[in-house]
C-alpha cells in the first residue's frame, strides 16, 4: 500500500472539515431546538445493538443495508444503525412506556452497507422525528408540517413535497389474489418506472380484467392534484380502502397548502417507498441539485407490534442533515475570534476567560505566535497596555 492509499477513504465514506462542520453543528442545533419547541424529546439511539431488536418490523431493506458485527461478550450478532426509526420505536415500546401521544427526536450519523445512488454518503447524517400514540390523519398532518418548517429552517430555495399511500396498492394486490411474490414482482416493476415490463407482467399475471386496468394506470397516477380526480375515476370499483386512502392523501393535501401555499405538493400513487413496513401515507421531500430524497417518512403503524406494544400507532420522518446544509446554505457563518498572544502577565488568564465567558471566541496563541493564522478567524487582537489588555481591530 503507498501513502496515499494509506489515507484514501473507503468509497461512499467523506469527512467533513471544520467551516463545514461548524455550519452543520449549527444547522444542527437550530433543527433540534425547532423540534423541542413542537414538544418533541430528545433520545440518543444506540450506535448499535443486537439485531433481533434493530432490524425487526423494518423489512428486508433494512437488513440489507445494516452492517453487522459479532459481540465479543456475548458472541451475539450485533448491527450498526441505517435507520434510527426502529430505536426509537423500541425506546416507545420498553424504555419510556408512556400512555397516549409520545413525540421523539432524535440526530446523528448512521452507516449503509451501500450507497443510495452512485455519488451518495453511506454515512449520512440524520436529523428525525417519530410520533407514536395518534392513529388520526392530523398526526401525519402534523409530520408533514415539521419537516416542511425543517426546510424552511435550513431556508431551501424550494419546498417539493412528494406524496402516496401504500394502503392503495396493498389493497389492489390484494383484491387481485396476487400471492407474495408476484407483490413483490410487481412492487419492483413499478419502483423502477418500466413501463413495457409491467404492461407484459399483468397481461401473463392478471386474469381480472378490473384489475389489468387497475394495474395499467397506477404508473400514471402521478403529477399535480388532479392526480386524486383520476385515481377516483380508474379506482371507482376498487375495494373501499382505496376511496379511503385518496380521501387521506385529499385532506392532507388541503391542510398542508393552506399552511404551506408556497410548498409545492406532487402526488406518486405508485411510489412505494418503505413499502414493507409503512402503512398508510408517505411522503419525501426533493430539491433541485441532488437525485435522491433529501427527506422521507411516512405512517407505520405495526411496528409497535414486533416490539410487544400492539395498538401503537407512530408515523414520522428523517432528514439528511448534511444534504440540508448543502443545498438550503442556511445562515450559519462561523463567528470572527479574538487572538491572544501567549502572555506571562497575571492578568492574562482571568481576562481571557471573562472574554470567553462573554461569549467571545478566543484563540490563545503558543509561544513565538504573535498573530493568527488566517483559518483561525480572527479579526481582533488582545494587546497588552498600562498594566491591563484590551481588544483592538487586527490590522
Amino acid at each position: 500500500m503507498n501513502n496515499f492509499e494509506r489515507w484514501m477513504l473507503p468509497d461512499g465514506v467523506e469527512e467533513i472539515l471544520p467551516d463545514e462542520a461548524h455550519q452543520i453543528e449549527i444547522l444542527r442545533r437550530q433543527i433540534l431546538d425547532l423540534f423541542s419547541l413542537w414538544g418533541y424529546d430528545l433520545v440518543f439511539p444506540p450506535m448499535l445493538e443486537f439485531t433481533e431488536s434493530l432490524l425487526i418490523g423494518l423489512g428486508q431493506d433494512l437488513d440489507l443495508n445494516t452492517f453487522k458485527v459479532v459481540d465479543q461478550l456475548s458472541g451475539r450478532s450485533m448491527g450498526i444503525h441505517a435507520d434510527m426509526t426502529p430505536q426509537a420505536a423500541r425506546m416507545d415500546a420498553h424504555s419510556l412506556k408512556r400512555e397516549g401521544v409520545s413525540r421523539l427526536c432524535y440526530s446523528g450519523h448512521v452507516l449503509y452497507t451501500r450507497p443510495k445512488s452512485a455519488l451518495a454518503t453511506r454515512t449520512p447524517f440524520q436529523v428525525g422525528v417519530e410520533l407514536f400514540g395518534e392513529a388520526g390523519i392530523e398526526a401525519d398532518i402534523e409530520i408533514i408540517s415539521l419537516l416542511l418548517q425543517t426546510l424552511k429552517k435550513a431556508e431551501l430555495a424550494d419546498l417539493c413535497i412528494d406524496l402516496g399511500h401504500v394502503a392503495i396498492y396493498r389493497t389492489l394486490t390484494k383484491a387481485a389474489g396476487l400471492n407474495q411474490e408476484q407483490e413483490n414482482t410487481l412492487f419492483n416493476l413499478l419502483q423502477a418506472k418500466a413501463i413495457t415490463d409491467i404492461r407484459d407482467w399483468i397481461e401473463a399475471n392478471v386474469v381480472d380484467s378490473k384489475a389489468k386496468r387497475w394495474f395499467s394506470e397506477l404508473p400514471k397516477l402521478s403529477g399535480a392534484s388532479n392526480v386524486i380526480g383520476s385515481a377516483r375515476t380508474i379506482f371507482a370499483d376498487a375495494p373501499a380502502n382505496v376511496a379511503k386512502a385518496l380521501d387521506e392523501l385529499e385532506h392532507i393535501a388541503d391542510v398542508i397548502g393552506e399552511r404551506y401555499p408556497e410548498a409545492q405538493l406532487y402526488f406518486d400513487l405508485s411510489e412505494l417507498r418503505g413499502y414493507h413496513y409503512h402503512t398508510g401515507a408517505v411522503f419525501a421531500a426533493f430539491a433541485a441539485g441532488i437525485g435522491n430524497e433529501i427527506a422521507s417518512g411516512g405512517r407505520y403503524d405495526h411496528v409497535g407490534e414486533v416490539f410487544g406494544r400492539s395498538n401503537r400507532p407512530a408515523t414520522g420522518f428523517t432528514a439528511d442533515l448534511v444534504a440540508l446544509k448543502r443545498l438550503g446554505q442556511p445562515r450559519c457563518d462561523m463567528r470572527n475570534g479574538i487572538f491572544a498572544p501567549l502572555s506571562q502577565h497575571l492578568k492574562f488568564w482571568s481576562t481571557v476567560q471573562n472574554l470567553r465567558e462573554q461569549g467571545e471566541r478566543l484563540i490563545v496563541g503558543f509561544d513565538g505566535q504573535k498573530l493568527p493564522k488566517e483559518f483561525q478567524n480572527c479579526d481582533r487582537k488582545l494587546i497588552e497596555r498600562d498594566d491591563a489588555f484590551v481588544v483592538e481591530p487586527l490590522t
